[in-house]
């Protein structure tokens, strides 16, 4: 059996040649952190924010939050009252609203608890809304913002125009 040789002459395989584009530090893309960030904001609100060094959103997702718990443990305790009020009313024992009809009373829980339903849904929303802003921030910190993007405005040819429109050419 006879080896192989090598085919490529040695003098141009012991030299390197490189290109200066070839230096140029390119951006990773990190598939998994849109995820990270929304898995950190489904633990702990605003840590996604955190990971995304987006530090000023993280007093408006708590803002949100709280005022939304807030309002729910506000409403909660004043249906409570009127229910147990009610109640009291309608087994003759005294209660704190003795200025109130029945009628009065249980119209006043209805509206308590369509106000705190309605404050537990938007507080959900809210985190649910810090999940999604953490994952779509981190999904648009890898997008390519360069030099290389370019707006050309052009006039065409009066014969090829049979209206007024507007255009748009993206260049990769």
């Amino acid at each position: 059996m006879q080896a192989q040789q090598d085919t490529i002459p040695a003098k141009v395989r012991d030299s390197l040649y490189l290109n200066a584009s070839a230096l140029q530090k390119t951006n990773e893309i990190n598939i998994l952190a849109p995820a990270k960030a929304a898995f950190y904001s489904a633990v702990l609100p605003g840590l996604g924010q955190a990971y995304n060094k987006q530090y000023w959103k993280i007093p408006l997702v708590y803002a949100a939050l709280g005022s939304g718990a807030y309002f729910y443990l506000q409403n909660d305790s004043y249906y409570q009252s009127f229910r147990q009020a009610y109640f009291n009313r309608i087994n003759g024992l005294p209660d704190e609203y003795p200025q109130y009809s029945e009628d009065v009373l249980i119209t006043a829980q209805q509206y308590y608890r369509r106000q705190r339903d309605t404050a537990l849904i938007l507080t959900i929303l809210a985190y649910a809304l810090n999940i999604i802003d953490a994952n779509v921030s981190a999904h648009l910190k890898q997008w390519n913002v360069n030099d290389d993007l370019s707006f050309k405005a052009m006039q065409l040819p009066a014969a090829q125009i049979k209206g007024i429109g507007l255009g748009m050419t993206w260049k990769f």
